[in-house]
């Protein structure tokens, strides 16, 4: 088999060492990887065929959700076939020989950054936005300025031959980023998998149509675990919406509670149900 073969790549935002990289060895190590520039170049290899799987940051328990990756998601036509969480553990990378006393600016993708905000204050340090973590490291490494560090991986501190200045930058242990695997079609679990739903919908607009709309789920017993809103129009008079909840399409009260959803929306498109990942378990609060 071909190692370009498409049905056997997942494709990643970033340069190789990026977290999304990372977490695309953990889970799919038989896969090859095809590192984009972009988030919608990489929505883009699935669709024109280069790539099967994308693997997809897409909230961050310090830095809060991945703007761009919210955006693209409802209007991308792909579908959400899996989840996975990648404990983050932020290096201090520079080029050998380099010291802390040395360090002026630090290059870093802004959540990367915003993780580290507090030791980067405590430092001293000067920073500056770049596209994605692993990029950082790789300029950095071609400046060969010891004045400058990159926030990253220890994997991209490997590859781009960096000396690691400081391990765990984060701001708080436990610092944990979300990830999800797009794909061209839905891969629904069969239904006794504890799964979760992704949907988009528009409400209609009528008195309270919000409020209406997700009193299904309350009333079915069906459990709410993310919503967040998003306006579609210039006039900002249309909001989409992009839901996350419990259960799966083919639980009954699941079923009745998107039954309901749809009688007080414009629309409603379900774009992924996927087997819920073991962390959501070991971490609950209830």
């Amino acid at each position: 088999m071909s190692p370009t073969d498409p049905s056997q790549t997942i494709a990643f935002q970033g340069q190789l060492g990026a977290y999304s990289h990372l977490m695309c060895q953990q889970v799919y190590p038989h896969l090859d990887t095809l590192p984009c520039q972009t988030f919608a170049d990489a929505f883009d290899t699935i669709r024109n065929g280069q790539a099967a799987l994308a693997m997809m940051p897409i909230e961050n328990s310090l830095g809060g959700r991945v703007a761009d990756i919210h955006h693209l998601l409802p209007e991308s036509r792909l579908y959400i076939t899996g989840e996975h969480f990648l404990r983050v553990q932020h290096h201090l990378l520079a080029i050998p020989g380099a010291s802390l006393d040395d360090i002026r600016t630090v290059h870093s993708h802004p959540q990367a950054l915003a993780q580290c905000r507090g030791m980067i204050r405590e430092l001293g340090l000067k920073p500056v936005n770049s596209a994605d973590t692993a990029g950082a490291a790789r300029e950095v490494a071609e400046r060969g300025d010891p004045s400058v560090a990159a926030i990253g991986s220890s994997l991209a501190g490997e590859i781009y031959g960096l000396a690691s200045l400081r391990t765990r930058l984060e701001d708080r242990l436990g610092n944990t980023t979300r990830f999800v695997v797009l794909a061209a079609q839905r891969a629904d679990p069969p239904p006794s998998t504890p799964s979760i739903t992704s949907l988009i919908f528009q409400v209609r607009s009528v008195p309270a149509a919000l409020y209406k709309a997700l009193g299904g789920f309350a009333t079915n017993g069906v459990n709410t675990v993310k919503l967040e809103s998003y306006m579609t129009d210039n006039a900002f008079t249309i909001a989409q919406f992009y839901a996350e909840i419990e259960g799966h399409v083919a639980e009954r009260q699941v079923d009745y509670a998107l039954q309901e959803l749809q009688y007080f929306t414009s629309m409603m498109k379900v774009i992924g149900v996927y087997p819920a990942h073991p962390f959501r378990r070991e971490h609950r609060l209830d």
